[in-house]
């Protein structure tokens, strides 16, 4: 649908539950999206989500996220909260009947996810993770020659993050160190490395060796201002498996220092691709140099909103999901779905459970 069909289509109107990655990115995004409002926002700091809204222009807040999810005005309910919550929240939000946008990692585990997903099958509504690399250019493009053949039989893939946002001791403790709470940078980064995989390759891990490490073991509590045990990992490290020839290595640190980089790679009989952000490059076999692969210009950013692939990858999904939804659709293509998001929860916790028992991991694909 273009811009111009929006305007015959239904208003749609989002609310939101938390007020961090949702008010740097999530409101300036779909504030930006022809015929959609959001109309309310909470947070567990009642105070919290009362300067948040007052600041975006919010009519509603809350300190209670069920009154996000019971306002009949709501058409979309947008989880932004620790993982150990969206269990809960997405079933409340399903049973009221409102399409549903889920940060990642889907829940604690993948018994969470299923259930998640099995509701959303249930109730026939639009349920979707926030997983907004695949709707850059850079990597829709990437997925349409892998999937397409330009690269002859594949062989390998590899996702790459650095940064050293978690390197230093003064990062206070919060959710982010707790893996009780789904804290870490499996369930931050490695939800999407895992996605990125299965959406670009087309294919499905079968097998996974994984290693976690936790180089800053300890943090101080900004509330009690004591030290606290930091239980969550800094550092990933997987070798998956995709049956025949193909693997992956995904090599994931925030505590590494130099220029952050976050990108994708993968290569096969005829060359390779590789991706960074909203740049797109390939090599064929003997050119031993990468080309630039052409993409559309990117796009002005709504004032405010950081200037990153996330930020950028968000405001084209946002505007994708929003009229999806005022035409009545409960589908969109290219989305991750629920189901989706169980399956990646079954490749990390495969990660997990490889690394405590020092094994590979096989994954049935059912």
């Amino acid at each position: 649908m273009g811009s111009g069909d929006i305007m015959t289509a239904k208003r749609i109107r989002v609310g939101i539950i938390g007020t961090g990655f949702a008010r740097s990115t999530q409101v300036p995004a779909f504030q930006a999206c022809a015929g959609v409002e959001v109309v309310s926002i909470a947070s567990s700091r009642a105070e919290r989500a009362e300067s948040v809204a007052r600041g975006l222009g919010i009519p509603h807040s809350a300190g209670d996220w069920r009154e996000v999810v019971d306002n009949p005005q709501v058409d979309l309910v947008s989880i932004v909260t620790p993982p150990h919550l969206h269990h809960a929240m997405a079933l409340a939000a399903l049973q009221s009947g409102k399409a549903v946008l889920c940060e990642k990692p889907t829940a604690l585990d993948a018994a969470e996810a299923e259930i998640m997903w099995l509701a959303a099958e249930q109730r026939g509504t639009l349920a979707l993770l926030d997983h907004e690399l695949r709707f850059l250019p850079s990597r829709q493009r990437m997925r349409e020659l892998v999937l397409g053949g330009e690269l002859g039989t594949l062989y390998h893939a590899r996702v790459y993050y650095r940064s050293d946002h978690r390197a230093g001791p003064e990062q206070p403790w919060d959710w982010w160190s707790d893996m009780a709470r789904g804290g870490g940078l499996l369930g931050a980064i490695g939800s999407h490395a895992v996605d990125s995989l299965r959406f670009v390759l087309g294919r499905e891990p079968v097998e996974v060796m994984g290693m976690m490490s936790t180089h800053v073991t300890t943090r101080m509590d900004g509330h009690t201002h004591e030290s606290r045990l930091v239980t969550s990992d800094d550092e990933i490290q997987a070798l998956m498996g995709f049956g025949g020839e193909l693997t992956a290595a995904v090599s994931l640190s925030a505590v590494e220092p130099g220029a952050p980089l976050h990108g994708m790679e993968v290569y096969g009989s005829k060359g390779g691709l590789r991706v960074e952000g909203e740049q797109l490059w390939h090599s064929a076999v003997g050119s031993r140099r990468w080309e630039p692969v052409a993409l559309p210009a990117p796009e002005a950013l709504p004032e405010g909103m950081p200037d990153n692939e996330w930020a950028r990858g968000f405001l084209r999904y946002a505007r994708a999901l929003t009229e999806t939804l005022g035409q009545g659709a409960r589908v969109l293509p290219g989305a991750s779905t629920f189901e989706d998001g169980w399956r990646n929860m079954r490749v990390l916790d495969a990660v997990r459970r490889s690394h405590s028992e020092r094994r590979w991991v096989s994954i049935s694909n059912r």
